[in-house]
């Protein structure tokens, strides 16, 4: 049987082909993408329905799933990818020391002590930055709302400046959008997932 010989491609640096290695990093990176999305679709709804134990179980799911994408995504600057590695860590760090301080479920404790975001926010910090990335790199017209939509729920139930009204629609809007995201992801072609691989071989080479 004849071995399909792969695809070269011209990248700004040089010449690069994609390997297996390559698209199985793009594929967990979207399986991660969808599991987080389908975890806080359900936990949106949870929540409508004032059903906030299961909420923890599904926050930690949707935070594996999270860190998973972040550990595949491809991002040329690695100073930024790190960064976004870390504000996962610190946010799962902060979401178990949350357990700790009350019998509440996580979702409800978090709600009625804004001051836990400047713990819990880290993981949705980095969640915005895969939004950003994805709105910068493919023009993307939900994670552009969905980068200004977080940050603004977030800051805003911190802050106390939001109406409920608000704040249940921005939550319903953010879950609609990301599932809209998680699903053309899937769809997909592979290919600009992973990018000009001459530009991580110079970056590589340049530090």
């Amino acid at each position: 049987m004849q071995t399909q010989e792969p695809i070269v491609y011209q990248g700004q640096f040089g010449e690069f082909s994609i390997d297996d290695h390559d698209r199985q990093s793009v594929i967990l990176y979207r399986s991660g993408l969808a599991i987080a999305a389908l975890s806080f679709a359900i936990a949106t709804v949870l929540a409508f329905s004032q059903r906030y134990v299961w909420i923890t179980p599904l926050y930690f799911v949707f935070w594996t799933a999270l860190g998973v994408s972040l550990f595949t995504i491809h991002i040329y600057l690695k100073p930024l990818h790190l960064a976004l590695q870390a504000f996962w860590a610190i946010g799962g760090i902060a979401s178990i020391s949350l357990l700790f301080l009350s019998s509440d479920p996580l979702a409800l404790y978090v709600y009625q002590h804004p001051i836990a975001i400047f713990g819990i926010g880290f993981t949705f910090a980095a969640l915005t930055g895969i939004f950003f990335k994805e709105a910068f790199c493919f023009n993307r017209f939900e994670t552009k709302f969905l980068t200004a939509i977080v940050p603004l729920l977030l800051l805003g139930h911190l802050s106390g400046w939001l109406p409920l009204e608000w704040e249940q629609g921005l939550l319903e809007a953010w879950t609609t959008l990301f599932t809209i995201f998680a699903i053309r992801k899937l769809i997909q072609p592979i290919p600009p997932d992973i990018g000009d691989k001459s530009v991580f071989e110079y970056l590589k080479q340049a530090q």
